[in-house]
């Protein structure tokens, strides 16, 4: 009969006839063979089906040996022994190796037909140790899923007690090792099959022996914490997570964040390999695992190893969104990041690029899942930006993807962000992770965020984009001075040469920051601008005074400065002759952005007149109360100042809360404006600060001549208008009624050209009382320009007989503040160089805009302050205008244009003017030829650096360069 199968299997009978013939030799298998005929059938039928040429042949030996197996089972016992099995696990058969996963399916198939045989016990016990052993040597996927299905299948061969644990650690360890290197989908399958069988397998042994599980978790913490670089252990260790109870999670995860021994690169490398796991399909509760983890390392302040894998591997798990079989798990994890990263917006911002590409790939694909993830995945990117607001360069693309798509509301937004912030706004980690860039495109130098420092930055920027002023401080000689102007001098350089895409400005922080400005918090760009100017006048002001005690030395003239009428002032500390005393001496404070307001007083009883002129480096600009009353609970009435609403900090400043106060209440603030009344201007702001004034009742003016308290009208005049103008938009104000800080979010039109009414220092024809009436603000809460509060518009006037000559000035910088509170928000600049060292002309003297000019002159009130537009055929007929303007964002530099610069609060309602900056421009009509000289005298090349400051840029940029080349190096070396 064996002569019979042999023969029939190497014929060339057609498969229909070898068939037949095989069930006649199954049949006979009933029949008396005698032991030795039965050993020579199941040696023949054990070579068919190791080592049969095709799978006829192989299929034949199952048959056969099956059939010969039950019939004959004594015989079968004899010859499958545990010393066969030795054999076949050790050496193999044949031409077969002994990790071949025929033996494993042999012997599998030959227990099933020894099950009832007392002799398989002894094959079990064989088994048990030869296991162990194959899986200390790595086997493949292939061989593993096999032995994996024999185990599940007998689980008496499985090993017991610690070598039941030390088995359960190395399969874990194999697993490890499992890479598929397949493209193909079938491969891919066929992988993630034998995958699934191996941790099924440890599954049923974690369920019958739960001591083993522990251990087993434990090494696969060891192995995907361990930083060999030359072992990176496989995703398929994510197949073991489903199969771990949840309610386990928070036990495991506080014994690993609280152990010692685990070091935070251990740790850092096992977070980012559980993330790599969200790529593993059908694998569940690894969303699960990885924010349990993230939340475990937060609750042990391990905020350096969030920030570092967050950063590392954001933008994997964003990629991951595009697979619908592990995108929910993706999402998960990605909001639990973004929403738990609320102190930098780097996180997120790596992520923007990518937003717009998946939301049309979630509208596209047509699935019922992506029409739900496309939902949730907007709400949150709305609460990311809602955070991180005063990004318009980056954001305006997201708003017109999501347009159409339900928006939440802010009170969702915000209960939305408290859910998961590691701290409470705190900026105190530092980061690891370093993310190398050069200059952006415009060629200028942002300046990092140091920690909620916007306020400077913006500041900084702007004053920076003033071109004379930079050019006069670039100009000054201060070799050897530690003087708050010299390290705004190096900061300026730096700036204009450094090879950094951001600079750090540190030592300028520390020698400007106000002392009642606390570290790390918000503060107001306004107060701090005032202080900054304040300081360096009154340090210039200081070494004139010193330089006045010395014996009188020769005038030394820099040639490279230039004061803005041409002239050439001194160095700091020198007198030159043009300016006359040392007392009467002006700071470049004075000449970039100082003016003078003449406040009249008349007495409506006596008509006695009373003037007082006071310096200023800004305005701060009031909104009239009509526009201030949509935003409180009761409006004021237009007949009387305003007794509760005062100017204050974007986050306290020096400003003193009622105790009754709550920053929780900044949910009252409206966060859009409907209204149709029209547009609000800048001159509309600048005519109400200058427009007369009632004093009467408790604010009754005490009149000298009638020696009592009488009606008054109060008036303010410019008689000396700077060079750059700054004006500050009154935005916040305190409601000591209802305790909350409110901003006004009315938006402000700005135009790039105005005209400032000036007046001359004529004396008027009336008489006048003693200037001692006046009053006089000094203090810092209420300052000459914070006393111009909200003030009644009367038709009454003072006969005047000064001549007035308008001033002409051009929009220079605008900062924004981003945020509906005081409390918060984020404060970037607008800025464009005027009479730059790029050679730029603002259109003021473009011929064809000449007449439009004059003609504004003609038609509007020389007395009050007015906009001239510019046609918009001349606004970008030379196609330089898209480049004209630079957004300045913390360590972001982009281009802008001055459109986007008027549309800002109309795109983003919580966006808005804050502090302008104008420069002075000389009117067109006034220009004769020396005239246009004498302007373009003002038109210079940025100086050459000292000596001492070249040094210093040179020794950083060597420095930089350094450190890109070695980053450059590890970088390819991985």
């Amino acid at each position: 009969m064996d002569k019979i199968l042999e023969g029939l299997v190497c014929s060339d009978h057609s498969v229909t006839v070898k068939r037949a013939i095989v069930k006649r030799v199954v049949e006979a298998a009933e029949d008396d063979a005698t032991e030795e005929q039965c050993l020579s059938m199941f040696t023949l039928t054990t070579r068919l089906f190791l080592l049969g040429e095709d799978a006829f042949q192989k299929q034949t030996g199952v048959q056969v040996l099956d059939a010969y197996a039950r019939c004959h089972r004594t015989e079968f016992e004899h010859f499958f022994s545990k010393d066969f099995v030795l054999i076949l696990l050790q050496q193999g058969f044949g031409h077969l190796d002994r990790k071949d996963p025929a033996i494993i399916d042999y012997i599998h198939c030959c227990l099933r037909l020894l099950i009832s045989c007392p002799s398989v016990l002894e094959i079990f016990s064989v088994i048990q140790v030869e296991v162990l052993r194959m899986v200390c040597e790595r086997p493949e996927p292939t061989l593993c899923a096999r032995l994996s299905t024999l185990l599940s299948d007998f689980f008496q061969c499985i090993p017991k007690d610690k070598s039941g644990v030390l088995f359960c650690q190395q399969l874990v360890r194999t697993i490890s090792y499992f890479h598929c290197f397949a493209s193909q989908d079938r491969d891919l399958r066929e992988y993630v099959g034998q995958v699934t069988k191996v941790s099924t397998l440890l599954q049923n042994i974690w369920k019958a022996d739960p001591a083993t599980m522990l251990s087993s978790l434990q090494e696969v913490f060891a192995i995907i914490s361990s930083t060999d670089p030359s072992f990176d252990p496989s995703i398929a260790l994510a197949s073991l997570v489903q199969h771990i109870p949840v309610q386990m999670i928070t036990v495991l995860i506080k014994s690993l964040t609280t152990d010692q021994n685990v070091k935070d690169a251990s740790m850092t490398k096992a977070l980012c390999r559980m993330i790599d796991w969200l790529s593993w399909p059908l694998a569940q509760h690894v969303d699960t695992w990885v924010i349990a983890l993230l939340k475990g390392l937060s609750a042990v302040q391990k905020f350096t190893i969030l920030i570092d894998v967050t950063l590392l591997k954001i933008e994997l798990v964003f990629s991951r969104l595009r697979y619908p079989i592990v995108r929910q798990g993706a999402l998960s994890v990605l909001s639990h990041m973004l929403l738990s990263f609320q102190h930098s917006p780097e996180a997120f911002h790596l992520v923007v690029p990518h937003v717009v590409p998946l939301v049309q790939s979630l509208r596209s694909d047509g699935l019922p899942s992506s029409k739900a993830l496309l939902l949730q995945f907007t709400e949150l990117i709305h609460c990311m930006m809602y955070h991180y607001s005063g990004f318009p360069d980056i954001y305006d693309t997201i708003l017109e993807a999501i347009k159409d798509l339900p928006k939440p509301t802010e009170e969702k937004i915000k209960l939305v962000l408290n859910q998961s912030a590691w701290t409470s706004q705190s900026n105190s980690f530092g980061s690891g992770f370093l993310r190398q860039s050069g200059k952006s495109e415009t060629g200028k130098t942002g300046l990092i965020n140091l920690g909620n420092t916007c306020f400077m930055n913006s500041i900084i920027q702007t004053l920076f984009m003033a071109t004379d002023f930079r050019h006069h401080v670039l100009s000054l000689h201060l070799n050897g001075s530690n003087s708050l102007m010299k390290k705004l001098q190096l900061l300026f350089a730096f700036l204009a040469h450094t090879q950094r895409a951001a600079y750090a400005p540190r030592n300028f922080l520390e020698a400007s920051r106000p002392p009642w400005f606390n570290a790390g918090s918000q503060q107001d760009c306004s107060e701090y601008l005032r202080f900054l100017l304040d300081r360096l006048h009154e340090e210039e002001k200081t070494i004139h005074v010193l330089e006045s005690v010395k014996p009188k030395l020769a005038s030394h003239v820099d040639s490279t400065r230039t004061d803005p009428a041409g002239q050439t002032p001194p160095e700091m500390g020198h007198e030159s002759p043009e300016t006359g005393p040392q007392e009467e001496r002006k700071t470049l404070i004075e000449t970039m952005f100082g003016g003078t307001l003449l406040t009249r007083i008349r007495c409506l009883q006596c008509h006695c007149i009373s003037e007082k002129e006071e310096p200023f480096t800004d305005l701060s600009l009031a909104f009239c109360p009509s526009a201030t009353s949509r935003y409180s609970s009761q409006p004021e009435r237009p007949s009387e100042e305003p007794k509760g609403l005062y100017q204050g900090s974007v986050n306290g400043g020096s400003e003193i809360l009622d105790p009754g106060s709550s920053a929780s209440q900044v949910s009252s603030v409206h966060s859009v404006t409907v209204t149709n009344e029209p547009s609000l201007t800048v001159p509309d702001m600048v005519n109400y600060f200058l427009a007369p004034e009632i004093l009467d009742e408790d604010n009754a003016y005490f009149c000298e001549k009638c020696s009592s308290l009488q009606r008054a009208e109060k008036t303010m005049q410019v008689v000396s208008a700077p060079e750059y103008l700054i004006l500050t938009l009154l935005r916040f104000s305190y409601d000591a009624k209802f305790h909350v800080r409110r901003k006004i979010l009315e938006n402000v039109t700005i135009p790039p050209l105005m005209r400032l009414p000036v007046y001359s220092r004529s004396k008027p024809s009336e008489s006048f009382c003693p200037a001692s009436s006046s009053q006089h603000l000094d203090c810092p809460e209420s300052s000459e320009n914070l006393a111009k509060k909200l003030k009644p518009k009367t038709g009454q006037g003072v006969r005047e007989d000064r001549s007035v000559q308008p001033a002409l000035y051009v929009l220079s910088s605008v900062v924004v503040h981003s945020g509906v509170s005081s409390e918060s928000g984020h404060y970037y600049s607008y800025g464009r160089n005027i009479d730059g060292a790029d050679g730029s002309q603002h259109p003021a003297r473009h011929s064809p805009l000449n007449e439009a000019l004059q003609n504004g002159q003609a038609e509007c009130n020389p007395s009050n302050c007015s906009a001239l537009s510019i046609p918009p055929q001349q606004a970008g007929s030379s196609g330089q205008e898209a480049k004209d303007w630079l957004l300045f964002n913390d360590s972001r530099v982009t281009f802008s244009s001055f459109q986007l610069v008027q549309n800002i609060t109309n795109r983003f309602p919580k966006d808005t003017a804050y502090v302008l900056m104008y420069r002075k421009q000389d009117l067109p009509e006034e220009s004769t030829d020396g005239g246009t000289a004498q302007s373009m005298a003002k038109v210079s090349s940025e100086p050459p650096l000292q000596k001492e400051l070249l040094d210093a840029i040179i020794k950083d940029n060597k420095l930089y360069l350094q450190v890109c080349a070695h980053n450059s190096c590890n970088f390819t070396s991985h």
